[in-house]
């Protein structure tokens, strides 16, 4: 995929307050940088223009919530979302990082998160990229290092092939699948409070099938 640059991105991103610059010298204390610091943390690695994971702080204040991204392009979009949204104004339960997802156990202590999201991956088609797809074993490895004892993965894609290779990397990296539906919208259960992507609303709208799975580890 292709990005178009946004000019000014990266000083945006520096002089904004809710982007965590230096963030590998925060392991360990990611919550003291939150207000309420005894609430649980939960991450979206690849979070594109924000909306999922600015729903979610605005429906759950008792949970932090930090936003990563790799792209400064793109990041800087669901800032200008937060920034000038009505519905997302005064916010104190989220941050931003913008940086590469194989740097997470440098950024993030052992069990220092609750919980991570993974929406609408790059599938990365190519048999010789498989260890960068986010749902391979070796980032559920980097996950193991991260996470809570009893922690969680949550997975959504529109794409078949990867969700079959994500069910197989679960099993491979010695995890626990809690639960997988090929057809999220239409699964009763996992449905329920379910909080759409921008990709999400987009696919399902062309009558594409949403997949999801839950894992932990053993």
């Amino acid at each position: 995929m292709r990005l178009r640059n946004v000019p000014g991105a990266d000083a945006y991103l520096t002089a904004h307050p809710l982007v965590i610059k230096n963030e590998t010298r925060y392991r360990g204390s990611w919550k003291e940088t939150f207000e309420h610091s005894e609430n649980p943390i939960h991450i979206e690695i690849g979070m594109g223009k924000g909306k999922f994971i600015l729903t979610l702080a605005k429906e759950n204040p008792n949970i932090n919530y930090i936003g990563i991204e790799r792209y400064s392009s793109v990041l800087v979009r669901a800032l200008e979302h937060l920034d000038n949204d009505e519905e997302y104004k005064d916010l104190t339960n989220i941050r931003f990082i913008c940086m590469d997802a194989k740097e997470l156990p440098n950024v993030f202590a052992v069990g220092e998160l609750d919980k991570i999201y993974l929406n609408f991956s790059d599938p990365w088609p190519k048999a010789r990229h498989a260890k960068r797809r986010l749902t391979s074993r070796e980032y559920f490895e980097r996950y193991d290092k991260i996470l809570a004892f009893d922690g969680v993965v949550e997975f959504k894609t529109d794409n078949k092939e990867l969700f079959e290779f994500s069910l197989e990397q679960v099993d491979l990296a010695g995890w626990i699948l809690l639960a997988k539906t090929f057809d999220l919208h239409n699964d009763p259960t996992l449905s329920r409070g379910n909080v759409m992507t921008e990709y999400e609303e987009k696919f399902s709208g062309l009558g594409h099938p949403i997949h999801k799975l839950i894992a932990m580890r053993q």
